[in-house]
């Protein structure tokens, strides 16, 4: 890996050939199953990659006002593939203006649908609609990331749409999440619950999306039962069947290339790096997990075992225990692997850190895409 002395640290990297080989995946999943597949936005929004994303993938959906504009002006609007927006709930000072960028709107619940459908249909633009609904089935464990946990303000439950049915008049579909980072046996365990609450509603409608968490580029993924699956699914119901697979788009496609900056110890030895957990990864705090560092082994495996924090005055910037074959020392570069998703669609400036630089990785050379500066800590503060 040459380029990893070119680039200026922190940066995050996108391995476009690794990002080619997910998508001709998911594109053959598309043609086997006869689904549609949309990029989910609030993993990878790197806007620069949409163009070869589009070759591959029906669209993209967002979870917000920014994330559907962008949606439209880099992907829809240009390569003619759809957008499609969820949220919550919508506020009335945005509602219009994502009106104007999607061809697909689901709301959580028939009241919000009531409230807007009128809207939606005098829209001049053609907009399909739908409901998310909450199977009240899931085995995520964590409940953070878990839409069915109980007390979840995600979708709608057979209880409440029963409720309101009277308001679900019009829908073009529905739509359910309740995987995360899963295989596809999960899937197959979870329509049994979705088809006996909500199959009272398939002969109203146009489509079924089966959300996200779909892990479908993982090296152990059973690609063949999800084509399965989601065949059995369409022949038996005739409904179109849409998928929004986030990481599987850009898995392990990506890297954050940090330098050390000092090494000290305080029980164990220490390595203060450019790169923050809570800045630049905040999905390793939050999950919290442990990400791989190209070379690197467990604590303990390789002869020097090392904590590695970030550079900011948390206590808690800690990114993990690693050992290395060698010390480490100031100006020594790491490399941390899959940091393409949940990275640059997350990150912060917490403590003024700068935010890190984007490269594309091309044919074994590095391009910068973006570089960021004062001013975009600032602008963001008054």
């Amino acid at each position: 890996m040459s380029w990893i002395d070119e680039v200026e640290t922190p940066c995050y990297v996108i391995d476009e050939q690794k990002l080619k080989k997910n998508l001709a995946l998911l594109k053959y999943v598309r043609e086997k199953a006869g689904c549609k597949i949309l990029l989910a936005q609030k993993a990878f929004s790197c806007f620069r990659e949409y163009p070869i994303i589009a070759e591959y993938l029906d669209g993209c959906t967002a979870s917000g006002l920014f994330e559907a504009r962008l949606g439209y002006e880099e992907m829809a609007k240009p390569f003619g593939r759809e957008n499609h927006v969820f949220s919550p709930a919508y506020s009335e000072k945005d509602f219009d203006e994502i009106l104007s960028y999607c061809d697909h709107i689901v709301f959580n619940s028939p009241a919000q649908w009531a409230k807007y459908r009128d809207r939606v249909r005098a829209s001049k633009r053609f907009i399909q609609a739908g409901i998310r609904v909450n199977p009240e089935y899931s085995e995520i464990e964590t409940d953070i990331y878990n839409p069915c946990f109980h007390g979840s303000r995600m979708g709608t439950t057979i209880t409440n749409f029963i409720k309101q049915q009277e308001l679900t008049d019009g829908i073009d579909g529905l739509h359910f999440h309740t995987l995360c980072e899963q295989n596809s046996d999960v899937l197959v365990r979870t329509l049994p619950h979705f088809e006996e609450k909500f199959g009272f509603m398939f002969d109203k409608i146009k489509w079924v999306n089966f959300g996200g968490g779909h892990h479908i580029t993982r090296a152990d993924y059973d690609v063949e039962l999800l084509i399965k699956t989601i065949k059995d699914f369409r022949e038996k119901y005739k409904l179109e069947v849409y998928l929004e697979p986030g990481e599987a788009v850009a898995l392990n496609a990506g890297y954050l290339v940090t330098s050390v900056l000092d090494v000290t110890e305080n029980g164990v030895k220490i390595a203060i790096t450019d790169a923050s957990a809570a800045c630049h990864m905040p999905d390793v705090l939050e999950m919290p997990y442990r990400p791989n560092i190209i070379g690197a082994g467990e604590p303990n495996e390789k002869p020097f075992t090392y904590r590695l924090g970030g550079n900011t005055c948390l206590a808690g910037d800690v990114i993990g225990d690693y050992s290395f074959d060698s010390t480490l020392k100031e100006g020594d570069r790491l490399v941390f692997e899959d940091m393409a998703i949940y990275s640059m669609c997350k990150n912060n400036t917490f403590n003024g850190i700068p935010l890190p630089s984007i490269y594309l990785l091309e044919n074994g050379k590095v391009k910068l895409l973006k570089k960021f500066g004062y001013e975009d800590f600032r602008g963001r503060l008054g």
